[in-house]
């Protein structure tokens, strides 16, 4: 994708705040005609800029009460780990998000659980019976102070 002009950031920041607006008033808050927004967007979503479409939840509501950033740090010289464990991870509706990182923990995980019972279980159940897990800190969440899902555009 070529470096993006002012329209195309408008109407990327448009669609991160409700991806559900009309072509005909994303044009008007960017101040070009339907068609080419729709030609623009139409180019961000295939270049693979823009990667799809979804709806934001609220956990509370869905009874999510417990979130919990889990450090974990795998035995390297067990063959396979990083892919064994990696794939278990992306099975695990209770990983929300997950990053391989630097530092003092080989992946970030973040976790939804209904309550601190439900986590113990997916800790007990599921995170300590994968092949190659040699560490597991946890933090849990005491209250939510930021949550964006949109990137500064």
């Amino acid at each position: 994708m070529n470096e993006l002009d002012g329209y195309s950031k408008k109407l990327l920041r448009e669609l991160q705040l409700d991806s559900r607006r009309s072509m005909q008033e994303l044009s008007a808050r960017v101040g070009l005609s339907a068609t080419p927004c729709w030609r623009r967007v139409r180019e961000m979503e295939d270049s693979g800029l823009i990667g799809r479409y979804t709806v934001l939840l609220d956990r509370e509501q869905l009874g999510l009460h417990v979130c919990c950033f889990v450090s974990v740090n795998l035995q390297r010289h067990v063959t396979g780990a990083i892919q064994e464990f990696e794939v278990a991870i992306g099975e695990c509706p209770e990983v929300i998000e997950c990053f391989s990182a630097t530092g003092e923990a080989d992946y970030l995980l973040k976790v939804v659980a209904p309550d601190i019972k439900a986590f113990d279980a997916f800790l007990n159940q599921v995170l300590f019976t994968l092949p190659g897990v040699a560490n597991v800190r946890t933090s849990v969440v005491l209250r939510e102070v930021k949550y964006e899902t949109a990137l500064p555009v």
